[in-house]
């Protein structure tokens, strides 16, 4: 399942560590780990992981671990991408998706291939820069960037129908909460370094309600801008 533009094949075809069989073998051993979501599945194993980390380590892109990507920022693990991606997809598909973090732009690239509409806010400009090239290169249109500091979300923008969050806080601010709609879905790592929890959460008309999907470890989500 590919509903929107998927990147260039001249592009994203890779070879030897970056190709298409690399692709593969990382999709069959997240499918084995539990990410078992068909339409998960087929774009990991479509979207070109290697074109963004530094090229000095494409070679590991298709490794199911987090990367450096400078600037004390991680592309995170496939799995942990997978199993998000999958938490925000399950029950009825979102159609306009919050993204706090865009870091490399990888999670916002697997979110655009699946959803219509996918915002994503990086307080680190450099980083940011760096996305919105990638972004325009693979053709990815459906994919709107901000700089600035990701805790107060997007506020001109919302509602949103979910919420995804690629770095850690032991709570998320009630003005980024706010902006999901009733019905909404959020995926999100809380809890100190060391002890962070992967959280999905649906917003009921009453509050939230919260699932626990194991532990992970993220990068603090930090106030303010660079």
């Amino acid at each position: 399942m590919m509903r929107y533009q998927s990147p260039p094949p001249a592009q994203a075809l890779g070879t030897g560590m970056t190709s298409q069989r690399a692709r593969d073998r990382l999709v069959e051993r997240l499918k084995a780990q539990g990410v078992i979501d068909p339409r998960v599945l087929e774009v990991i194993g479509r979207v070109p992981r290697h074109l963004f980390v530094d090229e000095a380590l494409a070679s590991r892109a298709y490794e199911d671990t987090a990367l450096p990507i400078g600037l004390g920022q991680t592309i995170s693990q496939p799995y942990v991408v997978g199993l998000m991606t999958a938490a925000l997809l399950r029950g009825q598909v979102p159609q306009k998706v919050l993204e706090i973090g865009t870091g490399s732009g990888y999670q916002a690239a697997v979110l655009g291939q699946l959803i219509a509409d996918v915002y994503t806010v990086e307080r680190i400009d450099e980083l940011l820069r760096q996305a919105r090239k990638r972004f325009r290169s693979l053709g990815y249109k459906n994919i709107r960037t901000k700089h600035d500091d990701g805790n107060i979300g997007w506020r001109e923008q919302a509602p949103f129908d979910a919420l995804i969050v690629t770095a850690a806080r032991e709570t998320l601010d009630a003005d980024l909460l706010a902006q999901i709609a009733v019905g909404g879905v959020a995926v999100a790592p809380l809890g100190p370094a060391g002890q962070q929890t992967l959280v999905r959460m649906v917003r009921g008309t009453d509050g939230w309600s919260r699932e626990n999907l194991g532990a992970v470890s993220f990068v603090p989500l930090v106030r303010g801008v660079l």
